[in-house]
C-alpha cells in the first residue's frame, strides 16, 4: 500500500533547506538586511520618499537575500513586506524578511500594502533606470494617487559601499579567478581556438563554484565571462564600452572570444570575471605561447606601471576623475597616447568601474565622475593598450577601498603567464 503523497510545498519545507546547505549556499544574514534597509531608510528620508517598491532582480536580491520572482515594498516606517509570484516556500527559506506572502499578480500588491495598515503612500520610489515604460505605467495605475520617483540613485547609492560579508564572497570569486588561471596555463595550447581556451576556463571555474553569468545593469549589454582575445583579435573594437571588443562568434554576438587561433609569440588577453553567490570579481590577465614580442612586453609593463601608480593613490578622498586623469597622463608620457584604452577616436572614458552583485557598480573611475573615493568601494582597475591589426594588451584587478589605500582582491599572479610552444 502506498504511503501518503507529499505535496510538493511540505516537500521544500522538509527537504530544499537541507539541500541548500549540503550544496554550501551561503544565505545573507539577517542582520546584514536589517543594515542595508536601515541605509536605505535614511536615504528615503532626506529625500522625503514614503515608500519604495524594488523590482529590479539584483536589488532585490541585495534587500531581502532572495531572487525568486517578486518584489519588495519598504516603507520609511514599518515593517518590509516581500511579495512573491514564483516561489515562495524558496524565498521564506532564503530571505531573513519575515513577512513574505504569495501573490498570483502584480494586481494584488496595492491590496496587500493597505493590509499592512496606513493606506497606499502618497509618494513612491521605483529603478527608473531599468525599469521598462510598460511596468512604469502598469505602476501608475496601480497606484493611481501615488507621485512615482526614482529610486535608482538612493539605491545604487547604497549599494556602492559594501561590507565585510559582501567583500569576503568577492575575495572567494578572487580567489577561483586565480585557479582559474593556473589551469589555463596547464591547458593552453597553439592551435586552440579563443572561445575553446574560453570553455575549458569557464568548466574549471563552474567546477570551483562560479555561477556561470555576470551581471550588469544596462539595456541590451550581456555580460560574459570568456573575453579571451588573441593577436589581432585584440586590436577590434565592437559594441561593447571597452577598449577592445574581438572579433565574437557571429554577427548576432559580435564581442569576445571567437574561432581566431591562438598562436606563437602573439598576446592573448584574457578578460575573465567569476560570479560567486553573486558577488562578482572582474580581472585581465595576459598569456603567452613561447616568448611575447617585445612590443608588446613594453606595453603591458606600462598597463602596470599605470595601474600600480593609480592604485597608490586610490584611497578615502581621492577624486576619482583626478585618478583617471592621472593615468591618462602617464600613458601619453611612456608614448602610449594613441593606444590608451582603445585606438584613437574608440577610446573608452574610464579605466576603472565598481564591481558587486553588477559589473557596472559605482564607483567609476573615469571623465565626468569627480567624486570622492571611500572606504568600502570596490572597483575593477583595468588599464589597456589597443594596437589595431596586432593585438591588445593589459592587466585588470578588483579591489576594495580600505582606511589607507586598497587592498586587492584577485590575488592571480601579474606576470605573463607564458607557455612553452
Amino acid at each position: 500500500m502506498k504511503g501518503k503523497r507529499m505535496d510538493y510545498q511540505e516537500w521544500v519545507r522538509a527537504e530544499l533547506k537541507r539541500m541548500s546547505d549540503a550544496a554550501g549556499f551561503c544565505y545573507t544574514p539577517a542582520g546584514e538586511i536589517e543594515t542595508r534597509l536601515s541605509r536605505l531608510r535614511a536615504a528615503m528620508a532626506e529625500k522625503e520618499t514614503e515608500a519604495v517598491l524594488v523590482v529590479e532582480k539584483m536589488d532585490l536580491y541585495y534587500f531581502s537575500g532572495t531572487a525568486q520572482d517578486g518584489v519588495l515594498y519598504i516603507p520609511l516606517e514599518g515593517p518590509p513586506l516581500l511579495m512573491i509570484r514564483r516561489e515562495t516556500e524558496r524565498a521564506r527559506i532564503e530571505s531573513p524578511i519575515h513577512a513574505v506572502t504569495e501573490i498570483a499578480s502584480l494586481r494584488e500588491i496595492p491590496g496587500r500594502v493597505r493590509d499592512m495598515g496606513g493606506g497606499l503612500p502618497r509618494n513612491m520610489g521605483l529603478e527608473l533606470d531599468v525599469l521598462p515604460v510598460k511596468v512604469y505605467r502598469r505602476y501608475g495605475a496601480l497606484f493611481p494617487g501615488t507621485r512615482l520617483l526614482d529610486a535608482a540613485p538612493l539605491i545604487r547609492g547604497i549599494r556602492r559601499i559594501k561590507s565585510a560579508f559582501e567583500i569576503r564572497l568577492m575575495k572567494r570569486a578572487g580567489k577561483i579567478g586565480e585557479e582559474v588561471f593556473l589551469r589555463a596555463r596547464e591547458v593552453l595550447r597553439e592551435g586552440m581556438t579563443e572561445i575553446e581556451l574560453g570553455g575549458l576556463m569557464e568548466a574549471w571555474a563552474k567546477r570551483l563554484g562560479h555561477e556561470g553569468l555576470l551581471r550588469i545593469r544596462s539595456l541590451n549589454y550581456e555580460a560574459y565571462s570568456w573575453h579571451i582575445l588573441a593577436g589581432p583579435c585584440g586590436g577590434i573594437v565592437s559594441q561593447s564600452d571597452s577598449p577592445m571588443g574581438g572579433l565574437g562568434l557571429s554577427p548576432a554576438f559580435p564581442v569576445g572570444a571567437g574561432h581566431n587561433l591562438l598562436k606563437a609569440r602573439a598576446p592573448i588577453l584574457v578578460d575573465f570575471g567569476i560570479c560567486y553567490h553573486g558577488y562578482q570579481a572582474d580581472e585581465t590577465r595576459m598569456f603567452s605561447i613561447g616568448e611575447m614580442e617585445p612590443k608588446f612586453r613594453d606595453a603591458y609593463r606600462a598597463c602596470r606601471r599605470i595601474h600600480d601608480a593609480i592604485l597608490a593613490e586610490a584611497r578615502p578622498g581621492a577624486d576619482c576623475e583626478v585618478l583617471f586623469d592621472m593615468g591618462t597622463a602617464l600613458a601619453e608620457e611612456m608614448g602610449y597616447r594613441d593606444n590608451y584604452l582603445g585606438p584613437p577616436g574608440l577610446q573608452t572614458r574610464f579605466v576603472g568601474h565598481g564591481v558587486g552583485l553588477e559589473l557596472n557598480e559605482f564607483p567609476f573611475i573615469a571623465r565626468g565622475h569627480a567624486y570622492p573615493l571611500e572606504a568600502g568601494m570596490t572597483f575593477a582597475l583595468e588599464p589597456k593598450m589597443v594596437f589595431p591589426g596586432e593585438g591588445a594588451v593589459g592587466i585588470e584587478n578588483t579591489v576594495v577601498v580600505t582606511e589607507d589605500g586598497c587592498e586587492i582582491l584577485t590575488p592571480a599572479a601579474a606576470e605573463i603567464f607564458t607557455v612553452s610552444r
